[in-house]
Parts: C-alpha cells; sequence; structure tokens
C-alpha cells in the first residue's frame, strides 16, 4: 500500500495530521480515489457521501493551519454502517422496504466522531436489518471478501469490514446485535469489539434494542480503542447507556496480562467448528500462556445452546418493525429474513416472556461463572468464509441464518464485552478469528490482552491483494 496514507494506522495519521505532516485534504482524495477503484470488485458502500467527505476535511485541514484545537479522530476518513443513522443521509438498512428513507439524526456515535473531527466517506452495506450473519441484501447486492472475491466477508456489517480489511480506511463504525462486527472481523481478519451493553449509546431506537451494540472495526487493536474511547459515555435519549466514567481503553493496550485467568472453550459445549480452525486457535491461546496467563480449558461452557432466546429477542423485534411490509410487501424482502420473522412473530406472549426470564437466568450464571476468570477464549466462527450467494456454510445447512454462528450471540445475550482478534489463517489463505469476552464492564482486559497478543503475533502488515 502506498501513497499518504501507506499502512499507517489511525493513531498515526492523527499524530501526523496535527504536525501538518499530511494534508486530510490529501489523504481524503486518497481515500475517496482509492474506494472508487475498489467499489467495483467489493461493493461495499451502501450511500457513498465524498462531496461531505471533502467538506469536512477541508475544515479539518482548516483548524489545523488555524491552530484549533483537534479531537481524537482529526481529520481521518472513517464509515459508517447503514444501520447508523447520519442526518440527512440515506438510511436504508439494507432493505427494499426502505430504500428512499433518509436519516433525520445523527446518531450519538455518529455525532461524537464528527466532533472528534472525523469525516464521513460513506454509509457501509449490511445484510437487510442486520438479521444474516453474511454480506448480502435484496438491496446493495453482494459484498465480497477482500482476501477472495468468492467468499463472503460476513455480516452483517460487511462493507465495514471488506473496507477496513482492503484498506480504505483505517477504522469504521458497526454495529452488533448477535455478533455482527466480531463475524466478519474474523473472516476479514481485522480486530472488532463489541463494548459493554449501553457502554455506546444508541438513538434512534434499534429495532433489537435489548441486544444492539455500535462498535469499532480496525486494523489493529489501538485504532479500535482510540475509535471506542471517542463514541462511549452516557446519552440521555438512550435509557441503557451507562452513565459510568469511560474507561482509558488507550492506556489498557500497555497494561500487562501476566497471571490473567483465562478459559478456553474450542465448542461452548454445543458448536461444531471445522478442526482447522481449532488447530490454529490452540496455537493462539498458547501465546496466552506463553506471556504468562494462566489458561485452563472447559468445553462444556454452556448446558445448551441459548439460540432459541436470541432468535426470540431479536427476531420478534425486527419482525414488529417489518410487520406491515411482511403482510403487504413481502416480495421486497430477503426471502431468508422474511422466514425467520414469520417463525418469532407466531410466538405467544407467553412464550416470548417465558424466554425473557430464561434470559435473564442464563446471564446470571454466566457472570457467576466469569467470577473466577478474566478472560474467555473461543473461535469467533466455527469455519472461515465460504463462498457468497450461501446463507450458512455449505456442512452447516441444519442451522439457521445466523445460528451457524454458534458463538456469538450468547454475548449479546448477556451483554459482556466481546471482540474478534486476527490468530492466524487457513491453508488457503483465509482469516481466522479468536472471540476474546471478558466480565461485566470490563472491556479493558480485552484490550490488554489484545494488545499483548498483537505484539507477540503482529497481523496488521498482511495484505489482502484485491
Amino acid at each position: 500500500m502506498t501513497g499518504i496514507a501507506n499502512g499507517r494506522s489511525a493513531l498515526e495519521l492523527t499524530k501526523a495530521i496535527a504536525k501538518k505532516e499530511i494534508s486530510p485534504v490529501e489523504l481524503m482524495k486518497e481515500t475517496l480515489d482509492r474506494a472508487d477503484s475498489l467499489e467495483s470488485k467489493l461493493n461495499c458502500f451502501a450511500t457513498y457521501t465524498p462531496e461531505l467527505a471533502m467538506s469536512q476535511a477541508k475544515a479539518a485541514e482548516k483548524a489545523v493551519m488555524n491552530k484549533l484545537p483537534l479531537g481524537l479522530l482529526h481529520g481521518l476518513p472513517l464509515s459508517v454502517k447503514d444501520l447508523i443513522s447520519v442526518k440527512d443521509v440515506r438510511f436504508s438498512s439494507g432493505s427494499r422496504a426502505l430504500a428512499n428513507n433518509i436519516g433525520l439524526y445523527d446518531a450519538p456515535a455518529v455525532e461524537r466522531v464528527f466532533k472528534a473531527g472525523a469525516c464521513l466517506i460513506g454509509k457501509t452495506t449490511t445484510s437487510e436489518f442486520g438479521c444474516k450473519a453474511v454480506g448480502d441484501s435484496p438491496l446493495t447486492g453482494v459484498t465480497h471478501n477482500p482476501w477472495n472475491l468468492n467468499k463472503t466477508p460476513g455480516g452483517s456489517s460487511a462493507g465495514a469490514a471488506s473496507s477496513v480489511a482492503a484498506g480504505i480506511t483505517t477504522v469504521a463504525l458497526g454495529t452488533d446485535g448477535g455478533g455482527s462486527i466480531r463475524i466478519p472481523a474474523s473472516l476479514t481478519g481485522i480486530f472488532g469489539i463489541k463494548a459493554q451493553f449501553g457502554r455506546v449509546p444508541i438513538f434512534p431506537v434499534s429495532a433489537t434494542p435489548t441486544l444492539a451494540h455500535v462498535g469499532p472495526l480496525a486494523r489493529n487493536v489501538r485504532d479500535a480503542a482510540l475509535l471506542l474511547q471517542s463514541i462511549s459515555g452516557h446519552d440521555r435519549r438512550d435509557p441503557f447507556s451507562l452513565s459510568e466514567h469511560v474507561p482509558d481503553y488507550l492506556g489498557a493496550c500497555d497494561q500487562p496480562v501476566k497471571g490473567m485467568r483465562i478459559v478456553w472453550s474450542k465448542t461452548l459445549g454445543y458448536a461444531n467448528p471445522d478442526p482447522e480452525i481449532v488447530v490454529a486457535l490452540k496455537k493462539a491461546v498458547k501465546t496466552f500462556e506463553d506471556l504468562g496467563c494462566i489458561v485452563v480449558e472447559v468445553d462444556s461452557f454452556f448446558q445448551t445452546d441459548p439460540i432459541e432466546l436470541w432468535m426470540s429477542e431479536f427476531y420478534a423485534g425486527v419482525g414488529v418493525r417489518l410487520k406491515d411490509t411482511l403482510r403487504d410487501k413481502r416480495e421486497l424482502l430477503d426471502p431468508a429474513v422474511a422466514s425467520v420473522l414469520d417463525n418469532a412473530l407466531s410466538q405467544t406472549s407467553e412464550e416470548y416472556y417465558t424466554n425473557v426470564f430464561k434470559r435473564y437466568d442464563f446471564r446470571e450464571k454466566v457472570r457467576v461463572f466469569f467470577e473466577d476468570y478474566d478472560l474467555l477464549l473461543t473461535p469467533v466462527t466455527p469455519c472461515a468464509a465460504f463462498d457468497v450467494g450461501l446463507n450458512t456454510p455449505p456442512n452447516l445447512t441444519d442451522r439457521n441464518i445466523v445460528s451457524w454462528v454458534y458463538y456469538t450471540y450468547p454475548f449479546n445475550l448477556t451483554g459482556q464485552p466481546a471482540a474478534s482478534i486476527p490468530a492466524g489463517f487457513t491453508q488457503t489463505g483465509l482469516p481466522i478469528g479468536l472471540q476474546l469476552v471478558s466480565k461485566i464492564n470490563s472491556e479493558v482486559d480485552i484490550f490488554r490482552a489484545a494488545s499483548a497478543f498483537e505484539a507477540a503475533r503482529p497481523w496488521a502488515d498482511y495484505h489482502p491483494k484485491c
């Protein structure tokens, strides 16, 4: 990768901009040129905003030249997933039913990245309402994985992950209601994290308000920490948002890891991972032992697969939002999405609330388990990226459009911080991700462990040849 950016991290770029070594305007021109050159291959963007990007870049440059105070993201090109509202920009949620919908507000995370000086190049693609763990929708078509254009980047933050992996921007905002940051981060070889539920406020209200997170995808751990630092904190529009002081995520990246208590589980008790994934991740887990962590293996982490609890909540929320479309304009919807929404809406109120209370019981059992440990390590996905056009891996057709993932949705039910970190490649050159889950409100443990792992096994210099 050549040019002004030249593979530099978000932290390096913002420091260079502040020192007047890099022009935000020239950086944006380069970014937009790269996006233009790759879009026909990758299809990362649902809506492109080059005029806004250049206007913000010019304002950022003027602030530097006038020696004004600069934000954490000053002059940095950035994208926002199309499940997040940006005022006066198309807000379609990957659905033909909302093809002409325009955002009425800047979501809190968008307000904050703008205040920190970031420049928006566009809204990135998502599966319809984030309902699938792959990267396609009836509105925007198929998004491709830059490591192999015939493979999915995963979903639902498909365009965000694909664009960051391809080097269009260093960071992007995604969402995660069942793994939608971690899954594509794993399949495209980048770092992605959902913080503690409520750490990043959400507004307008999500279709899945008790499960949804907004969070960063990035080329490295510290860039994700920088972005998460910028978007975290209480907002009165979100009653779930945390009012406590935002931790120092960048500072956590320099904390020691020796003595951390870690659990490794290759199946959580019910998953069916490819042997190649398990072999690669066992080597990654060994790295934590080499760093001085105490690692124990617990295969049956959960007594049962909590997928029914997650589906009851997630798809019921989306189904209610799309009830009229399901009834009157069903042909506009992804057939696979429409099918799971039908099932969710067929629940009785008794069945729904039975699952709600089971979820609370599940959350408490997981909380108690984590009292003895700092981190849980698992695969992120049971396999590497598979062919575009498929809703599930070819060997997991007994699972549905999200249940094939196995490892991510449990921690939306609990709300705990969870991340995906690159941990190797398959024999065919596709990325493999390792999931790190911390106890409640303990994102700092993820950042200190992830940064230590990144230093021991660096990956940021590996780039897809798209």
